[in-house]
């Protein structure tokens, strides 16, 4: 593996100017999806974010506007382990708003002990890939309007562990393991751009999965020395790549990507497309396959009960 990446943010949109553009980002209050965030304010984007509750999202904010005086930013409470919370959030956000230029998919849990949403699905799934899908979905509209627009969600090289358990998605009768239940999730994230692309690419919204590296980030708190071992073998029996864990980054790198595939021009003709270190990657064949992601899109239709019906390009 070559060294590690050390594009930053401040590379990244040096000399870019977001001003006009209303960005969302999930889960920002910290690692990654904070800084993302900070970023895109910092070039003049009007950003939203979203917490987990009202003190995390007020402290954020009023953070990143010590970091940048000036800084359009502003905060809404989201839970995406509730879809309730997703459509109300999806309301709000709709009534508050007339445009959406980027939509962040950041927010995530990973390798926590089993347990399940309120809706019953397996915690990792229903966060990380059934809450986004669900909120995409209802905020289409706001995008298509506001189109050429973008979704960045941000998924994993962890999603090498697991294609979709076409069978037993929730781990309703599969013996229960963190890292294929995360890697199952991270797929699901990268099928769900392949399929936002082939509907809505050609009206203008594109869509990106997103790789961040290894970042030291709370998203890591889970990390029991079984985890660790756990990934540590699956690298080492990786069919690509050095057979070792990859080298730990900064935010500031972590994020790069996301904010890349949330600007850059010469990314409109490359939507449905995996990401990694402000480049275009390749991701397992199972994560990329059209037919999957099509599978999956009714699926998580039906899973989450709301159809997003493919429009007439």
């Amino acid at each position: 593996m070559s060294d590690a990446p050390t594009t930053t943010t401040t590379d990244v949109l040096e000399g870019v100017d977001l001003s006009g553009r209303t960005i969302l980002v999930t889960g920002a209050t910290t690692g990654i999806g904070r800084e993302t965030a900070r970023a895109l304010a910092a070039a003049g984007a009007s950003v939203v974010i979203t917490a987990r509750s009202d003190d995390k999202g007020a402290a954020t904010v009023a953070g990143m506007r010590d970091r940048v005086p000036g800084a359009e930013v502003s905060y809404e409470v989201l839970e995406l382990g509730s879809l309730d919370s997703v459509r109300a959030f999806t309301d709000r956000f709709t009534a508050a708003h007339d445009r959406l230029d980027v939509l962040i998919g950041n927010a995530g849990i990973m390798a926590v002990p089993f347990g399940r949403t309120d809706e019953g699905f397996e915690l990792q799934f229903g966060t990380n890939h059934l809450g986004h899908f669900d909120l995409v979905g209802r905020l289409l509209p706001l995008l298509l309007a506001s189109a050429p627009s973008r979704v960045v969600l941000l998924s994993s090289g962890g999603h090498m562990a697991s294609d979709i358990l076409w069978d037993d998605p929730n781990f309703e009768s599969h013996e229960y393991n963190k890292m294929d239940a995360y890697g199952q999730s991270k797929t699901a994230n990268i099928l769900h751009a392949v399929e936002l692309e082939r509907r809505y690419g050609p009206l203008g919204v594109h869509a990106y999965a997103v790789h961040p590296g290894m970042v030291a980030t709370q998203l890591g708190r889970n990390f029991t020395p079984d985890v660790m071992e756990d990934l540590a073998a699956r690298a080492a029996s990786s069919p690509s790549g050095s057979g070792k864990l990859p080298p730990v980054v900064g935010t500031d790198v972590g994020a790069a990507t996301s904010v890349w595939a949330a600007t850059a021009p010469e990314l409109v003709a490359q939507g449905g497309t995996y990401l990694a270190d402000c480049a275009v990657a390749t991701a397992a064949p199972y994560a990329m396959d059209p037919d999957a992601a099509a599978r999956l899109w009714a699926l998580s239709e039906e899973l989450v009960g709301e159809t997003f019906p493919a429009p007439d390009a």
